[in-house]
Order: structure tokens, then C-alpha cells, then sequence
């Protein structure tokens, strides 16, 4: 069956299928020697080239995965190359060879905290697509006082530039007696652009610290320290992979034509009968 040239090429670690749909636009993909449009899809036996190179792809099966968190410092940009030379959240990621490190959603350049990266792009696609809910939990010091007409404005919604956002929840945090530079903790589901401090703003609250401590069911390490990463086990990795309806890495036993044979419920060729006269 064909399948979207982007989420075929997103399971090659090349990078996220927004990224690549930005590299089929600007004609740097081909399929059989044409250059490729969006909207294309591509058959098995296809041939695709990123910039005139070819690039063998994988069946879902057959992806390995691999998916770290990073504690994320303030100062870095979620980039793979700054034009201002700043530091990236790419710089202290352990190197690969033929992969590449694709990151799940963003964090602004003043925010610390949880990040993910995954080699498999599609995960990365779908564990950032709203569809699929996945909870966002922030640890937050605000300057001003969260009076409880505010929090109730957060929690049934805000008209912002793009549209309504909202917290899932609000709860305190602690941080002394004084109002005026409190901490709380905040969920939403949503991903847009700075989008807990933009709802703070709207309620003329200032964010003096931001950071991210949980996403979906994985929360930052206590013991990770900011600018390392941690790898998960595939234990770990399976109910991200599950909840998002990704298939594991099916070990058969079989290689080649065996493989494709079985995969088609084909029965395997008789052996040839060995002649008795040869020694």
C-alpha cells in the first residue's frame, strides 16, 4: 500500500513530517527521478532522493527506536543551527550515525526543563499532534497576585492572537507567604508558542521562571541534571508508542526473500532434493 512520501521519509530520522514537508516544497526531495510535490505517495519499491541522494526507507516494523530526555537549560534555542551562534539543545545530544535526532514540540529560549527526541520523526509527529492529548505540566513563579477571579479566567478559557487557550489545572505550589513571587503548578494540553506565559500575561501576571516537568506520563528525573539526557528502555518507550498507535520492531528470525515470503503468508520453496551421486 502507498503511504505519504513525508511519514515514509519521517521513519528514516531524517527529521519531523512538518520539517520535511518544508524540504518537498522547496524541491529538494525525488521520487524516481521527479521531483516530488506535496501530497505525493510513494510505493515500496519506489526510488526517493533528498538532495540527489538515495535514501533507503523502512517499513514500520522494521524501525528501531530510540527516544531520550534532555533537561533543557535556559539559553538554549530548540534549533539545529542558530544564525546568531547561540548555544542549541542539539550541542549535548549523544551522536549518530545515519540517524538523526528529531525534537518533540519546543521550549522558548528562557524555559528549562523536560524535552524529548526520538530518531522515528512519525513518533515525533504524532506525539506532538493535538489529537492525541498529551499533558503538558509546567512548574511556574509568577509575579502579581493570582486572585481567584484570574485563576477561574485560565481555567474556562482566554481569547489569545491564535485562538482560545486554557489550563487543565492550577494548583499552588508554595514559595513563602509573599503573593507577589509565588509558585504554581500548571497543565494543558495544548502546544502553541509561549503559550503559559501568554496566558499569565493576559491576566497581567508576570512569569519569572518557567519550567517543564512533565509530558504525558513522563516526568523530568530528579537526578538529571540541566544540560544531560537520559535514554529511555523500550519498556519505557512502549506506551508512548502504543497510545499513539505505532507498531514495534517485529523480529522474525527470517532476512531477504524468506522474510518478504513470510510476510506475505507465502509457503517457503521445497528444498531441492540432493542428488545421491554427488560427493
Amino acid at each position: 500500500m502507498s503511504e505519504k512520501l513525508q511519514k515514509v521519509l519521517a521513519r528514516t530520522g531524517l527529521g519531523s513530517r512538518r520539517e520535511l514537508e518544508t524540504w518537498i516544497a522547496n524541491g529538494r526531495i525525488s521520487v524516481n527521478g521527479k521531483v516530488a510535490t506535496l501530497g505525493d505517495r510513494v510505493e515500496p519499491e519506489d526510488t526517493i532522493r533528498v538532495d540527489g541522494r538515495i535514501i533507503p526507507v523502512k517499513a514500520e516494523e522494521d524501525v528501531i527506536r530510540r527516544v531520550i530526555v534532555y533537561h533543557k537549560p535556559a539559553g538554549e534555542v530548540c534549533s539545529r543551527n542558530d544564525p546568531q551562534g547561540r548555544p542549541t539543545v542539539f550541542d549535548n545530544l549523544p551522536r549518530l550515525q545515519g540517524l538523526r535526532w528529531v525534537q518533540v514540540g519546543r521550549l522558548d529560549i528562557n524555559t528549562t526543563g523536560l524535552m524529548l527526541f526520538t530518531t522515528d520523526g512519525e513518533l515525533a509527529h504524532r506525539l506532538m499532534h493535538p489529537s492525541n492529548g498529551f499533558v503538558r505540566e509546567y512548574a511556574v513563579r509568577v509575579r502579581g497576585e493570582l486572585t481567584d477571579e484570574k485563576r477561574r479566567a485560565m481555567l474556562d478559557g482566554v481569547l489569545l492572537e491564535d485562538g482560545v487557550s486554557r489550563f487543565d489545572s492550577i494548583e499552588d505550589a508554595g514559595g513563602g507567604e509573599e503573593a507577589a513571587n509565588h509558585w504554581h503548578k500548571v497543565s494543558l494540553t495544548g502546544g502553541k508558542y509561549r503559550e503559559v506565559r501568554r496566558l499569565f500575561q493576559s491576566q497581567d501576571l508576570e512569569v519569572a521562571r518557567l519550567i517543564r516537568i512533565r509530558f504525558g506520563d513522563l516526568t523530568l528525573p530528579s537526578d538529571l541534571r540541566m544540560g544531560r539526557w537520559k535514554e529511555l528502555t523500550a519498556d519505557e518507550i512502549k506506551p508512548l508508542t502504543d497510545r499513539v498507535d505505532l507498531k514495534g520492531k517485529k523480529y522474525t528470525g527470517l532476512y531477504g526473500r524468506a522474510r518478504l515470503r513470510h510476510q506475505r503468508g507465502d509457503k517457503p520453496p521445497r528444498k531441492p532434493r540432493r542428488n545421491p551421486y554427488r560427493r
